[in-house]
């Protein structure tokens, strides 16, 4: 005999089934598509780097990768195509680069130019676009520390302060040797009430903890006593005293050169002024009868002042061209006449009026 409660059973189902349905659905359904990403890296100036991409979609058509947060079409580095492997440079492109099939982006020999962020965009067959950025850091240095201030010389009591400066990053650790000694690790020195024996050669190495580089600058110091510290260095005074002399020079030539340029321009006017023709009396003849030329007397130059050396002038009392304080005895030539006024002397010819003075006669 038939139970009565088997056609209930048969009509309805037990909520043990559908809990048991539910959950295979939810674990049937299918995962969330993985976000694409590109990771950030740091690397060393000098080294290869490889911007590595994770969570490629399927079915694409190719990558772009631009240098940027945006996909700006001025500042592609590349494009790959996948199906026919094909490599497009772009205006950012520098020569460095690589795109890989899986595409990741290969960068050889990084500098710190090439430090910032890199965007990379996949392009689907349905023409939709997907993209991520990463960000490289490119550790470098240091580069060659400086040393301020740049005097090098001191006096005796003052207070030294070096410091040391180098780019780089990370930034630099500093140490500083006293003429072979190693100091404190510091970027900054400081001797209070310097001396004598402080003289020598501190140097300053800069050390990157990273690239593990290490570069140095050696800088002299001079430490001189109270009453011996000029302020000057030995060269600079020396170029000064030179300075002085060469000038001093230049200032005595030029002043002799001008002394006597003015000199014999006074001597030459007062030799013309000398040796102006006496004027004569129109209708009359020489004084004598004579028949020499009359010749002019050279200028006589003047001796008085003071001479320059090397000049090979000087006052000398025989000299022919020297002023003589005792007057001469007038000289007994006939003095000729100008130009047309001369006149018929017995036993000689008439004058021509067109002969020049002073040549004699005709």
């Amino acid at each position: 005999m038939e139970s009565p409660s088997a056609p209930a059973h048969r009509g309805r189902v037990p909520w043990q089934g559908l809990l048991l349905a539910v959950s295979l659905l939810t674990f049937w359904s299918p995962p969330t598509t993985a976000q694409l990403t590109v990771a950030s890296i740091n690397a060393t100036e000098g080294k290869d780097v490889l911007l590595l991409v994770h969570n490629v979609p399927e079915d694409l058509l190719g990558y772009s990768w631009y240098r940027g947060e945006s996909s700006d079409n001025t500042r592609v580095i590349a494009a790959y195509v996948i199906q026919s492997q094909k490599f497009i440079p772009g205006p950012a492109y520098s020569g460095r680069e690589t795109i890989h099939p899986n595409g990741s982006l290969l960068l050889q020999k990084v500098t710190l130019n090439d430090t910032g962020y890199y965007t990379m965009q996949a392009l689907q067959e349905t023409l939709q676009g997907d993209k991520a950025t990463g960000q490289l850091h490119v550790y470098h240095g240091p580069d060659a520390p400086s040393i301020l201030p740049s005097d090098s010389h001191y006096s005796a009591g003052a207070n030294l302060r070096l410091s040391c400066h180098a780019a780089s990053n990370p930034p630099a650790q500093y140490i500083w040797l006293i003429n072979g000694r190693p100091q404190q690790p510091t970027q900054e020195l400081f001797i209070p009430s310097i001396t004598a024996n402080d003289s020598g050669s501190y140097t300053c190495i800069a050390h990157n903890s990273v690239t593990g580089l290490n570069r140095t600058t050696v800088k002299n110091i001079t430490v001189y006593a109270e009453n011996d510290y000029t302020g000057y260095p030995v060269g600079t005074i020396a170029g000064i005293v030179i300075g002085v002399l060469v000038l001093v020079a230049l200032g005595t030539a030029l002043g002799c050169f001008m002394y006597h340029r003015r000199t014999r321009r006074d001597s030459d006017k007062q030799g013309l002024t000398e040796h102006r023709p006496p004027a004569s009396t129109p209708g009359q003849g020489p004084s004598g009868a004579s028949t020499s030329p009359v010749s002019l007397s050279p200028p006589r130059l003047s001796t008085q002042g003071p001479s320059c050396a090397g000049s090979g002038q000087g006052h000398h009392p025989t000299s022919p061209h020297s002023r003589d304080p005792v007057p001469r005895a007038a000289s007994k030539r006939p003095t000729p006449p100008w130009p047309g006024g001369g006149t018929h002397i017995k036993g000689r010819p008439k004058e021509s009026a067109l002969v020049p003075w002073g040549l004699g006669w005709s």
